[in-house]
């Protein structure tokens, strides 16, 4: 028999009426939001299957976009997405997509932000609550946001990954996951690497000593 946690059982905290549909929107949204950062101007959501057949029924169109501007499942604000987006100035559109053979509950979400800088994140809601992030901008990625998680963008060269771990293991960091993910030898990567533990921000300072490591982000698990 497998194991199971008792989310499977009884179901996230949460507002909304669907753990798929609203919780893990709203999880999606907000794991956008701490991927791209502060300064979202405007967002386009493209609902894939289920969700796009069953989004302003079930709440998922708010729960989405509460998600993106940083609220989490159980935040009662959540009802009020649209009027909180208005007093923010954020803009926002949901369209319906085909996203082609992925889950059907999935949104690729384009971000837009006060820089003009753009950002791609798609997303799958798998059930319960739990979602999985599978792909950042153009590059396919696979992770779900359970673990501290920290996500460099980097370029492919050798020692990368030796001195990141080295880092980590300098702070007592220990790896519980690790997956590279790149579009060919030598050009742009993207790493994924999940910790038992939090990470300090002087690590990820010390990261970003390297020339080679455009961007460290730390997520935490949602």
């Amino acid at each position: 028999m497998g194991q199971y946690s008792v989310f499977d059982i009884v179901g996230p905290v949460m507002i909304g009426p669907s753990s798929s549909h609203t919780a893990g929107a709203a999880r999606l949204g907000y794991m956008a939001k701490k991927i791209v950062g502060n300064g979202i101007q405007e967002v386009y959501f493209y609902l894939h299957g289920s969700f796009a057949k069953t989004y302003n029924g079930h709440g998922t169109d708010k729960a989405l976009l509460a998600g993106v501007m940083g609220y989490l499942p159980d935040d009662e604000r959540i009802r009020d997405a649209f009027s909180l987006a208005k007093k923010q100035g954020l803009l926002y559109h949901f369209m319906e997509a085909d996203l082609g053979d992925v889950h059907p509950n999935t949104v690729k979400m384009k971000i837009i932000m006060d820089t003009g800088e753009e950002w791609e994140i798609t997303g799958s809601s798998i059930g319960a609550g739990k979602i999985k992030i599978i792909k950042i901008n153009t590059m396919e990625v696979d992770f779900a946001g359970e673990y501290t998680t920290l996500i460099t963008y980097h370029i492919d060269r050798p020692g990368i990954i030796a001195t990141l771990t080295a880092i980590l293991a300098k702070y007592k960091i220990n790896i519980a996951f690790m997956k590279l993910f790149r579009e060919k030898k030598g050009s742009k990567a993207i790493l994924i690497l999940e910790t038992d533990e939090h990470i300090e921000k002087e690590a990820v300072k010390e990261i970003l000593q390297n020339k080679d490591i455009e961007i460290a982000k730390v997520i935490e698990p949602i």
